[in-house]
């Protein structure tokens, strides 16, 4: 029996298996962040193909905290009926349906957005220099985050991911790469993880407590002043009794780096956030094969696997990695009689 098509129960979200499908920026929105077309036809066709859990993209919290003006928004009300819809299709096919509320910081693109950070270094020199953050500002953005979590609870989604990888807001707060501040905000790893505990704190007051909460994390900066695997266990597990069920275990982009880029690279990052933290962990980079899928969920190097640029290219994986692990899985009633035997 593959471990890949176990089903997972984490609180009251149960996948069908440990296949996930990763937040990836799309760019069809437009400037007012409301969902199209597209994003129906994106979405429902990977729950069709049998991925166990869908993460839509990066949806700002903020106009501001869009990384391009092609992003999905939730800083609104008249995003959520957009959203109830890819929802409602998702879960239509057995796909369990989560939404990443991001915040770009310095990493915003909009040339007509004053970006903001944590301090005001730009992070090359194509981009802005941003607005060092104050701290009625935090509060601010905190509040963003708190009501988006509200607004994709009204849309139904099962589980949010709060966005704290890749270089964004804050991930800028966590590095010390990027965050040059002198006050509670900066300084010591418990400073610099303050902003983050915070914006958990209160998507939980807006959150249901049977829903789980994903933290998506860069575990390496792949610099060696900036963050690296034992500091986010630190950083984890000083934020984990807030209301954080599960880790997405990503890794970069919080300043330009050199990355040496394998199947399956960050995986020895998520091992050791799982081990160190005692909670799930989603895993990936570059996994393209359902042998390698196989091999990381049935040794237990991590609780589920997100394939990005694989379920681009094929929406179907789930099925076909089911056939090739000799796996019985249900197929779309439509296309059962396409079903390999």
């Amino acid at each position: 029996m593959a471990k890949l098509f176990d089903s997972i129960k984490i609180k009251d979200m149960e996948l069908r298996n440990r296949v996930v499908m990763p937040p990836m920026c799309m760019y069809s929105s437009d400037d007012k962040g409301h969902v199209k077309k597209f994003h129906y036809i994106h979405y429902a066709t990977r729950a069709m193909g049998g991925v166990g859990l869908i993460i839509v993209e990066a949806t700002g919290v903020e106009k501001r905290g869009r990384i391009t003006d092609k992003d999905l928004g939730i800083w609104d009300d008249s995003h959520i009926d957009g959203l109830t819809e890819i929802v409602n299709t998702c879960k239509e096919y057995g796909a369990k349906i989560g939404i990443q509320l991001g915040h770009a910081g310095r990493k915003c693109e909009i040339e007509s957005e004053r970006i903001i950070a944590p301090s005001p270094i730009a992070y090359n020199e194509k981009y802005q220099t941003p607005i060092e953050i104050d701290k009625n500002a935090i509060k601010g953005v905190i509040n963003s985050f708190k009501k988006g979590a509200g607004r994709a609870n009204e849309a139904g989604f099962d589980t949010i991911e709060i966005h704290a990888a890749h270089g964004y807001l804050i991930n800028e707060f966590l590095s010390p790469l990027s965050n040059k501040r002198e006050d509670e905000y900066g300084g010591t790893v418990e400073n610099r993880v303050k902003f983050l505990r915070e914006i958990v704190r209160e998507v939980r007051k807006a959150w249901p407590e049977n829903k789980p909460l994903i933290v998506r994390i860069s575990a390496e900066d792949y610099v060696d002043e900036g963050n690296h695997p034992e500091n986010l266990v630190e950083i984890i597990n000083s934020v984990k009794d807030e209301g954080v069920d599960i880790i997405n275990v990503s890794s970069g982009a919080v300043v330009p780096a050199k990355i040496n880029v394998y199947p399956g690279y960050q995986v020895k990052f998520a091992e050791i956030i799982r081990e160190n933290t005692g909670l799930p962990v989603i895993a990936g980079g570059l996994i393209s094969t359902p042998e390698l899928a196989e091999e990381i969920i049935g040794n237990e190097r991590a609780d589920l696997i997100f394939l990005g640029r694989e379920l681009l290219r094929n929406p179907y994986w789930p099925l076909e990695a089911a056939h090739e692990l000799h796996q019985d899985i249900d197929w779309p009633q439509q296309y059962e009689r396409s079903k390999p035997r």
